[in-house]
């Protein structure tokens, strides 16, 4: 069994995580950090302290009625992307830890083309 980093849990919710093929778990937000765990494989895990938290990114669609996705990018280990039941939940609960200025939302597909056409015509 894995070891929990937090002393005090304050969210678990039922989630999935987009790393590799999707894996069906739980989140568990506490007072030292993120974790996420399988249900199936307890050797699949992800424990990530709020140090280590650089944003925390939304996909949000239909002008936020909708948050499909979420990432957190850290500042050493990459970007990890889960979702979950009740995401506007998990934000509440993330940021009691992390500065709600590094809690952004992502481009939206509309964006990435109007800034790839900018960087072209400028050339």
């Amino acid at each position: 069994m894995v070891q929990s980093i937090n002393t005090k849990v304050d969210l678990v919710i039922k989630a999935t995580s987009h790393i590799r093929i999707s894996d069906y778990g739980q989140i568990m937000i506490g007072d030292k950090g993120f974790e996420f765990y399988n249900n199936r494989d307890a050797r699949k895990f992800i424990q990530i302290p709020w140090e280590e938290v650089d944003f925390v990114i939304a996909s949000v669609l239909f002008k936020g009625k909708w948050i499909p996705r979420y990432a957190i990018q850290t500042k050493s280990s990459g970007t990890y992307t889960f979702s979950s039941k009740d995401p506007k939940k998990v934000f509440r609960a993330i940021r009691a830890y992390v500065d709600p200025n590094r809690m952004v939302k992502s481009l939206s597909f509309f964006d990435i083309i109007k800034r790839r056409f900018m960087r072209t015509t400028k050339c």
